[in-house]
C-alpha cells in the first residue's frame, strides 16, 4: 500500500517535537530560572555587568529596581532585570 496511513506521518512529527523540547524550550528555561536566581541575589556592595555592557557596583537595591555606581558620583537606576552578570571577587 503506497502511503502507509496516518500512524506514518505523525511519528515523526511527535519525534520532531520533542528534539525541540530538548534542544530549545529546556535550555531557555534553565536559562530565566538562574536569571531569576541571580536577580534575587543581588545585594549592595555586589559588582555587575548590565546587558549594555555597562560595569558598576551595586549601591542601593530597590524592589523592582538597582542603584549602579560606574564612577564616582555617577548613579544610574536601572531595572534589575538589566543586570546579566554578577562579577566574582578576585
Amino acid at each position: 500500500m503506497p502511503g502507509g496511513g496516518i500512524g506514518s506521518f505523525f511519528v515523526p512529527l511527535i519525534f520532531i517535537f520533542i528534539i525541540m523540547y530538548f534542544v530549545m524550550i529546556r535550555p531557555q528555561k534553565k536559562r530565566q530560572e538562574q536569571q531569576q536566581k541571580l536577580i534575587g541575589n543581588l545585594k549592595t556592595g555586589d559588582r555587575v555587568v548590565t546587558n549594555a555592557g555597562i560595569h558598576g557596583l551595586i549601591s542601593n537595591v530597590k524592589e523592582t529596581t538597582v542603584l549602579v555606581k560606574v564612577a564616582d558620583n555617577v548613579k544610574i537606576e536601572m531595572d534589575k532585570s538589566a543586570i546579566t552578570n554578577v562579577l566574582k571577587e578576585a
